[in-house]
């Protein structure tokens, strides 16, 4: 599966089970496909089952044409890095333990390009752990490529005495901004411009660590990697850059998020009708209000739901009995607002209309952040709250330019309301990230 590509009216090809038959044991399978109208930042992961937790994950890199300019000076160098929570335990493990009615627990660590953390403190970290490092020139300005791989936790991402100017997110050129950290939710994608303008006195820290969690119970879970300057004098050493200090303030991380603008002046690639970027004018044809809780038990097993309905994954893919008239594989009855009674378990699918203009609310009734992805498009997030949304809600929408991605965030007891232009013929999956719930059916097609 790649993360945020189109597949630009090929669904077939979009690599889950909704719309691809398993790659069998032994076999292969080709993909071929265009990226059209796109450009950025992606990536790509095994999507079946719990198979992410094991690894087989990259960046997916999609770069301008010549003759369409980026929105800043070339950069003199291109990084990747990959941020994620990790299990020692096997996948097949971590998926028996859920079909038992199990949570995963604290992960073990988080991973930074597939490595531990440096060993910054010498009671947290044990002696011979490989880390990673990344090599800079002084002078110099690089775009770091960084995805939140991981299962289920959002991270913190900064580096030591370094400002990170944000620059794209999952396809579309931001308004550029510098912070001094970011909050990087599971399965999302950030460019950023690091400047490397400071005293090569030592190595810098390059820190991911846990978020809206004990953040002084997981320490021990803190991926550190090293930023090294060519001209370095020596280690690294001292404490860890201070994450956000926000704890009593649940509006720093979403008045954070809010800040991430589109850069409507930049040219490329464009994810609204012919090029226009006026979407806060388009009228909505079709509404759907998705609502999660903490995962519950169905018929006797532990299930998580999208507005009162767990997702059963059909033997046949929903895009080969769509093609063939299969009758009685799913049904096209998936409810605009959560359901009143008990909850079920279901092939449940949204009837979305080619040509419409979807409003879809992300309601977060559970404890936990969650990450909301759709396959096929890149969504325009504009607006996010805590409590209840609410038509009066739409007041406060971002209707000039709200970032245009495939994936976001939505915090616990809060809302995040898209937009979505159903340019795009197909059977298109709209999921939650946090890969435990998505196993557990937390997800739907469109």
């Amino acid at each position: 599966f790649r993360s945020g590509i189109q597949q630009r009216r090929s669904s077939w090809q979009d690599g889950v089970l909704g719309t691809n038959c398993p790659i069998p044991p032994k076999w292969n399978w080709t993909y071929q496909f265009q990226v059209k109208d796109q450009v950025g930042s992606f990536f790509y992961f095994p999507s079946l089952h719990f198979q992410r937790a094991a690894g087989g994950f990259g960046s997916f890199i999609i770069n301008n044409r010549p003759i369409i300019p980026i929105p800043f000076d070339t950069p003199d160098g291109d990084i990747v890095i990959l941020i994620g929570d990790w299990y020692t335990r096997n996948h097949t493990a971590l998926r028996k333990a859920l079909d038992a009615g199990k949570g995963l627990g604290m992960p073990d660590g988080v991973l930074i390009n597939g490595k531990g953390p440096y060993r910054y403190n010498d009671t947290l970290v044990p002696d011979g752990i490989e880390y990673e490092t990344i090599n800079v020139h002084p002078g110099k300005t690089y775009r770091l490529r960084v995805h939140n791989v991981g299962i289920s936790t959002s991270l913190n991402f900064r580096i030591q005495s370094h400002n990170l100017l944000l620059a794209e997110s999952e396809g579309s050129y931001t308004v550029q901004q510098n912070y001094t950290s970011l909050d990087i939710h599971v399965g999302q994608s950030y460019s950023f411009l690091l400047t490397t303008d400071q005293n090569a006195s030592s190595d810098y820290y390059i820190v991911a660590s846990a978020r809206f969690v004990n953040e002084s119970q997981w320490k021990r879970v803190t991926g550190v990697a090293i930023l090294r300057y060519s001209n370095s004098k020596g280690k690294a050493s001292g404490p860890l850059p201070d994450p956000p200090q926000d704890e009593f303030d649940k509006t720093f991380s979403m008045n954070q998020a809010r800040s991430i603008r589109w850069n409507v002046s930049a040219s490329g690639a464009r994810p609204n009708p012919q090029g226009s970027f006026r979407y806060g004018s388009i009228n909505v044809t079709e509404v759907y209000v998705l609502r999660n809780k903490p995962p519950e038990t169905i018929d006797g097993k532990r299930r998580a739901t999208l507005s009162g309905i767990s997702f059963v994954n059909p033997a046949t893919p929903i895009r080969l009995a769509d093609q063939y008239k299969i009758k009685g594989v799913y049904k096209l009855d998936f409810p605009n607002k959560p359901l009143t009674g008990p909850p079920k378990m279901e092939t449940s699918v949204i009837n979305g209309t080619y040509r419409g203009f979807m409003e879809v609310i992300l309601q977060n009734n559970d404890t936990k952040m969650h990450t909301y992805h759709m396959s096929g498009y890149a969504f325009f997030v504009v607006g996010m709250d805590y409590g209840e949304w609410s038509e009066n809600s739409r007041g406060t929408y971002n209707k000039w330019d709200g970032i245009a991605r495939s994936t976001t965030q939505v915090y616990p007891g809060a809302w995040t309301a898209i937009l979505i232009s159903l340019d795009n013929v197909g059977v298109w999956n709209l999921r939650t990230e946090n890969l435990d719930s998505w196993y557990l059916g937390q997800e739907t097609y469109v």
